[in-house]
């Protein structure tokens, strides 16, 4: 198995070089060469494995045996040894239609902690295998933070510097990462959105030279691992409805703002897991819904919403996906890329719409069906969404069709996001860990959204 760039430019790679790698050399993104593709039977031994079991076998197929079994093996033990169900992500039932995929069981209560668990303890592997220096450079809208500095503080040989947009995450979300303090760990608070966070990540990985002699890594769902990783709860869901006797037409929603996520999913189906549908949820950042409905892909005006984790307006796995729905073809993905530089936009054209909506389907939660949908559940069933999950059932409630079975991820704790949960009334007991954050002192300097002053903050950290 090798790794190569949307954009063409890098010669195949390794799993362990893609992982370092980051950001591809050329601007691009690392999609593996090939698709593993997995028979039925295949399918039906992987049905009855353990979450620890299903994730080892997932990954033995994108390592290229870089990795010994049994280090990988105990990499997917440590990494999930954290979480506090024994399922991992489990499974729960809210009506006979539709079920919850319960992501947010790891240390920081958001589901980034599936894939940067290991993605932390991966790098830290690497670092003592090789005796090298890792520097990791990330940005967040609010989880990813969190996830990525648990996942290697006070790691040995490991340094980690987190952008989010300033006062534009949520309290707890603020508070989880900079009540952190370890030595190891540097969080900058951006004057900007988060579309300015990820630019800056981005311009500053595709500076060749100064990625290199700093020993940058990426933590961002621009890191293949990332994605990789999550597609193995899509196989592990899937397996559990099965087993209730659930295998026909089983759909996910999925709640997104930088298509990582539902990209998980859509090469899960692609390997042959039997998704019925892929839907996409967004907030009132809708770029991806607009995409899917109407072929075209052009930020609109940045709203502040209920759920600030998918306030994000340019997708960073987009170029993902635009890969593989233009057949692998590098160079129509390069100057699609230039173009949506130069212009702001991407249109494609109708057959290739049709092809989109074959793949995703999409909606776009307003912040009133947001509140609604919480205040609803909650009423109805006594189960409270936080208010991401929430806009995965909306879509889901709107779009998911009579006697089928609709999956909806969620992505996080709603002890994460009170603010917009005390807006209905509703209250809620925090869990101990996140309670104990509002006593401790924190770690942060804000700073101007430019290259150069993040620059001049990693030169004095590193």
């Amino acid at each position: 198995m090798k790794y190569i760039s949307t954009r063409g430019q890098v010669a195949p790679t390794g799993f362990i070089d893609a992982i370092l790698m980051g950001l591809a050399d050329d601007g691009g993104l690392l999609v593996p060469e090939q698709l593993p593709q997995l028979s039925e039977e295949t399918l039906k031994q992987w049905q009855q494995l353990s979450y620890q079991e299903l994730a080892l076998e997932v990954f033995s197929l994108f390592v290229n045996n870089e990795i010994p079994r049994a280090d990988l093996k105990k990499l997917v033990d440590d990494s999930y040894s954290t979480f506090r169900h024994e399922d991992v992500t489990p499974v729960h039932q809210i009506n006979e239609g539709l079920y919850v995929l319960e992501l947010f069981h790891g240390p920081t209560f958001a589901f980034k902690d599936v894939a940067l668990q290991f993605l932390g303890n991966l790098y830290s592997y690497i670092s003592r295998k090789n005796n090298s220096i890792i520097h990791i450079l990330g940005a967040t809208s609010g989880d990813t933070g969190a996830s990525a500095i648990e996942g290697v503080r006070g790691k040995e040989g490991i340094r980690i510097c987190i952008l989010h947009p300033h006062q534009k995450v949520s309290k707890v979300q603020e508070l989880q990462m900079t009540t952190v303090s370890d030595t190891n760990v540097l969080n900058l608070s951006v004057e900007g959105t988060f579309d300015d966070c990820q630019r800056i990540i981005k311009e500053l990985f595709a500076d060749v030279d100064f990625k290199h002699q700093y020993h940058l890594r990426a933590i961002n769902s621009i890191n293949i691992a990332r994605i990789l990783a999550q597609t193995v709860y899509y196989f592990y869901a899937y397996f559990q409805l099965a087993n209730k006797g659930q295998a026909e037409k089983i759909s996910f929603s999925v709640p997104t703002g930088n298509f990582g996520d539902i990209f998980a999913g859509y090469l899960a189906q692609q390997m042959g897991l039997p998704i019925h549908k892929l839907i996409l949820a967004t907030n009132e950042n809708n770029i991806l819904a607009r995409f899917v409905n109407e072929g075209l892909y052009q930020p609109g005006d940045f709203r502040g919403t209920y759920s600030p984790s998918m306030d994000i307006q340019v997708a960073s796995n987009f170029e993902r996906y635009l890969f593989y729905l233009y057949g692998g073809d590098a160079a129509t993905v390069t100057s699609l890329m230039a173009q949506f530089k130069a212009e702001g936009r991407i249109v494609i054209p109708e057959q290739l719409l049709k092809r989109v909506q074959a793949d995703f389907s999409a909606y776009s939660v307003d912040n009133e069906d947001c509140l609604n949908t919480i205040q609803e559940y909650h009423e109805k069933y006594g189960y409270l969404l936080d208010p991401h999950t929430a806009c995965g059932v909306a879509a889901s409630d709107k779009l998911a069709a009579d006697g089928e079975v609709t999956v909806a991820l969620s992505t996080a704790h709603p002890a994460k996001f009170d603010e917009s949960i005390r807006l209905r009334n509703i209250s809620q007991t925090y869990p101990e860990q996140i309670q104990a954050l509002f006593d401790k002192p924190q770690n942060q300097i804000v700073v101007d959204g430019t290259n150069e002053e993040i620059k001049k903050q990693l030169l004095t950290f590193f």
